[in-house]
């Protein structure tokens, strides 16, 4: 909130303040969490200039399904790949994980193909 009203210092947290001297993996966290803070506070200040990291992302995930592009873009792409890839490698599904063939996404895009074969054809 502070960062969206106009300050122009923000400060980190880890999951240890205030209990015990952080980890580095600890200090890892309240800086990830410090920038998605600061990016919050920077879209709603200056809007579509700094969204168009999440436009960018967003494209990948949703309108192109090209997980690598997306997750080398996120602010922690490591751990990101390290969830995608939990099970064994990477996912045999074209669309996300959760939904697998079941994907909107992956059905819209499936839907996208058919109406144009059927006005091309």
């Amino acid at each position: 909130m502070a960062g969206a009203a106009g300050a122009d210092l923000l400060c980190y947290i880890t999951p240890a303040e205030h209990l015990g001297l952080p980890t580095p993996r600890q200090v890892e966290e309240g800086v990830i969490a410090f920038k998605i803070a600061a990016h919050v506070a920077d879209t709603i200040k200056l809007g579509r200039r700094a969204r168009a990291w999440d436009d960018e992302v967003s494209r990948f995930r949703g309108g192109k399904l090209m997980w690598r592009e997306m997750i080398n873009r996120l602010i922690d792409p490591e751990k990101a790949w390290a969830v995608y890839t939990q099970y064994g490698g990477e996912p045999k599904v074209r669309g996300c994980t959760m939904c697998g063939g079941y994907c909107p996404m992956l059905m819209v895009m499936q839907q996208i193909k058919k109406v144009k074969g059927e006005v091309n054809g």
